[in-house]
Parts: C-alpha cells; structure tokens; sequence
C-alpha cells in the first residue's frame, strides 16, 4: 500500500507542476478505492471512505501547490495581478463547501465528482476557447465577476476535493491564457482552499466526535498523507524541468485526456 502511495504520490507532483491538478484528481479516486479494498464497505472507516479521501486530499494539496507554485514563481510563469484578487473569495467558498461535504452521503459525494468531471470534460471539448492555441492575452474581470467565481470555485472545490484548478485553468483559457499560464495561476488559486478546506475538515469531525483512530485528525489520514506528499515533491522536481515547454495545443489536449482517465477510475470503483 505504501509503495502504491508513493508511486501515486509521484504522479500527483507532476501533474500539479504540468496540469495544475492532481491531487484531488489523484489522490481521491486511489485512496477511496484503497480504503474499501482493506476495510471493506461496512467498516466505519468504509462508511467514512469518501470524506476521508477527499479531506486528505485537500492536506495534500497545502503541500503539492505550495511546492508548485514556488517553481512557477521561480519559472517567471505567474500573474500575480490575475491571482490576487481571488484568493480571498476561493478561501471563502472553501469553507462553505467543506461544511457542506461534511453533511453529505458519501455515495452521494462520489456521484457528484463524477458529474462534476464529465460537465468540465464536455465543457472543455465542445465549448469554443480551450482546445485553441492561445496568444496568452489575459483579459481581466470585474470585481463582481471575481467574488462570485472565486467562492463557487472554492465551494465545489473543497466540496469535491480537487483543487480549484478543473475550473480555473478552463476560466483562464477562456479569457485568453495560455496552458503554461493558466496551470501556473491554478496552483496559487488551489492553495487557499486547500488550507481553508482542511482545517474545516478537522475541526468540523472533531466537533462531531468522529474517531477514526490513531493517524487521523478528524478526516485527514495523517500517514497516507505524508507518504503522497514525499512522492509528490519528487514529481514536483522531476517535471519542473518541462514547465513551458509542451506546445500549447498537445498541453490542453493531455489536459482533457487525464480528466477522461481519472474519470473512468471513478465510474469503475
């Protein structure tokens, strides 16, 4: 199990530092499957396997997009005059939605990450703007328009597990940015939902008296947590290396083609 993390962990960093994503979209699907294969459905912790999957992978991400987003700023890829003006609304929809997951059947939860895919995958194919090679003119939004985009981004984020990045890169591409830029951007917009998001997770069970045993604070698996997070700043390391490299049209079509795989993970467990 622990080498199977660690491999995971690895494809996490990478595609954080490449994509924007991976925790969530990693991270959830793997240990929810892992977690029913050795508890089994009826276990508390089975029961539970859903919240924990994507409360860890919201502590997983403090780390994975902080590390990321140190080698975009170091990569010169950031807009940070773009960035800014969300953070504070994103962490404010974390909240919200971490509160609402809490309350939420856990196959219910899954079904919803799974509708929430397949809309962004169809939306991303059909919908002009992000299979298009862009000249990286960013056009800016409104301060109205920004509230509200950046707390239903930190809403459904923290609600699902998986990072702001699934709406943010389509967001930013759709206005005019390149697949560098607009993965860049995802990683420091994720970063205040994952902090907002996780500390909700544990305080809320814990207020519930949810006890999962050792290694747990409230949903978090605190080991599988540590384990990701070594494999994902090795992923981290090796893909830096590529970070504006891949041409701007394959970057968005592999962008789409790991939503498809992460999706059929989902459908199949």
């Amino acid at each position: 199990m622990y080498w199977l993390l660690l491999g995971f962990g690895l494809l996490t960093g990478v595609t954080t530092v490449l994509f924007g994503f991976g925790g969530g979209f990693i991270v959830v699907p793997l240990l929810y499957t892992l977690l029913i294969a050795l508890h089994g459905t009826q276990s508390e912790i089975g029961q539970a396997a859903m919240h924990i999957a994507v409360a860890t992978s919201t502590c997983v991400m403090i780390f994975g997009t902080g590390l990321a987003t140190r080698r975009h700023f170091i990569a010169g890829t950031l807009r940070w005059d773009l960035i800014r003006p969300f953070m504070l609304y994103i962490a404010i929809g974390a909240v919200l939605g971490a509160t609402a997951a809490l309350n939420l059947n856990a196959s219910w939860l899954r079904w919803a990450f799974i509708i929430y895919l397949l809309l962004t995958i169809l939306d991303s194919v059909f919908r002009p703007g992000f299979m298009h090679e862009s000249q990286n003119n960013i056009r800016p939004m409104s301060t109205a328009q920004t509230a509200s985009l950046g707390i239903i981004i930190g809403g459904f984020a923290a609600l699902l597990g998986v990072g702001g990045s699934v709406m943010t890169v389509p967001l930013m591409r759709r206005r005019g940015a390149s697949m560098t830029s607009a993965t860049a951007m995802a990683n420091p917009l994720s970063l205040p939902m994952a902090i907002s998001g996780t500390l909700t997770y544990m305080i809320l069970a814990s207020r519930e008296h949810v006890s999962l045993g050792s290694w747990h604070i409230g949903y978090v698996d605190v080991a599988a947590c540590i384990i990701l997070v070594a494999g994902s700043w090795i992923g981290i390391r090796v893909a830096a290396r590529w970070i504006g490299r891949i041409p701007d049209r394959i970057h968005a079509k592999i962008y789409i083609l790991l939503l498809c795989m992460v999706l059929g993970v989902m459908i199949a467990v």
